[in-house]
């Protein structure tokens, strides 16, 4: 089973630590299940907020998003982690 988180707007400033609380608060009361972050509706993640979804993305959480943006931040913190593991 997969919880999913999903986030519209934008993902700066405080609502970066609503998500990580949100984050850490779920993945507790859900032990074993897969979590996944809905990134369809977000039109603008800060930097804070793609550092955030980077360390989620490499402690397992699946990162799902549709539109060109969000496809896109996607993708850069795919690429960003895999270079990471290379170096």
């Amino acid at each position: 089973m997969t919880v999913t988180l999903v986030l519209e707007g934008k993902c700066r400033g405080p609502w970066v630590d609503e998500l990580e609380r949100c984050w850490h608060k779920t993945a507790a009361s859900s032990p074993g299940k897969k979590l996944r972050v809905n990134l369809e509706n977000v039109g603008f993640v800060d930097e804070r907020g793609k550092e955030l979804l980077a360390e989620m993305y490499a402690k397992g959480v699946e990162l799902a998003a549709e539109g060109v943006l969000t496809a896109a931040l996607v993708e850069e913190i795919m690429a960003s982690r895999s270079a990471r593991q290379r170096a």
